[in-house]
């Protein structure tokens, strides 16, 4: 792959992968009414696996060592968690406030990143950190503030979601990011068919209607096989503070997929909230260099 085309398609991936997900959180909390859980993370993973490793094709001959094994299995667990906690947190919030509150990792990214790879964030990430929660707390959150268990497992998630984010820009390094997505995907799968086999019961009569079938089906392919294969890929042609604070417009996209679709209000505070998200996607991306111009270079 060229690693400039690849340098300029990383944030597009990235935007891409936020707003996919912006359009599944209201399918989501939809289909959990009928699929339990644990058989919905394993349905979607084992989707995302197959349709991945199909796409590895000859890589997994040419390619395939026995160390992607471990790094597959790492990022399966934080997966797995992260998805896990915020689904079940899903069942006990709303879809607003379980994507403000799974958002906050990006104010966390910058400071695991700083632990794991000695780089320290700059104050310009810290402030599109702080400018992009508050944005999102704006666009996401009703008048009710209450805290109830789905937040707090939805607020346990964002961490799972930062160990991951920085996880993969860890373990991806010079590896074959399909390959390691397909086998975190499989490694996610198994940890939840295990759960499901254990604590759910199996969701047969619902998979057999159209209206739970189809939304199921852009859960698994779109929601899960490709955001989050333009989510690693993007990683790997990024930093972790940038992907991060991109990332977590996916709550954005899931408000306004709701005003455009759903007839919801525009607000005065979900435009200030808009207009602070902005901000900080331009903080972390340009760190306001277009402000600051260069003084004239003196004439002889």
């Amino acid at each position: 792959m060229d690693p400039v085309l690849m340098r300029r398609l990383a944030k597009p991936l990235l935007f891409l992968a936020a707003f996919i997900w912006g359009t599944s959180f209201f399918i989501m909390k939809n289909t959990l009414d009928s699929v339990p859980v644990l058989w919905l993370l394993t349905f979607r993973f084992t989707t995302g696996a197959v349709l991945v490793g199909l796409l590895c094709g000859r890589k997994w001959r040419t390619r395939f060592t026995p160390d992607y094994v471990w790094r597959g299995a790492v990022l399966g667990s934080l997966l797995f968690a992260a998805y896990a906690v915020q689904t079940f947190g899903l069942v006990g919030t709303t879809p607003s406030k379980n994507a403000f509150l799974t958002a906050t990792y990006c104010v966390l990214v910058p400071f695991l990143h700083w632990a794991v790879s000695r780089q320290r964030p700059d104050r310009f990430h810290l402030l599109a950190a702080f400018l992009c929660i508050t944005g999102v707390g704006l666009v996401s959150l009703n008048g009710s503030l209450t805290i109830t268990w789905g937040d707090l497992l939805s607020l346990g998630s964002a961490l799972f979601y930062a160990l991951h984010i920085v996880a993969v820009n860890k373990l991806s390094d010079r590896r074959d990011i399909y390959l390691l997505t397909s086998l975190q995907f499989a490694f996610t799968a198994l940890l939840a068919v295990i759960g499901g086999l254990l604590l759910q019961p199996f969701p047969a009569q619902a998979l057999s209607q159209p209206g739970v079938f189809w939304p199921l089906a852009y859960l698994c392919v779109v929601s899960t096989t490709v955001a989050l294969l333009c989510q690693n890929v993007g990683q790997v042609w990024s930093d972790p503070s940038s992907a991060s604070v991109i990332l977590s417009l996916e709550s954005v996209f899931g408000v306004l997929f709701s005003v455009l679709f759903y007839g919801d209000p525009v607000t005065p505070r979900l435009l200030a909230g808009f207009g602070l998200i902005f901000i900080a996607v331009l903080c972390s991306e340009t760190k306001f260099a277009f402000l600051r111009r260069k003084s004239p270079s003196p004439r002889l």
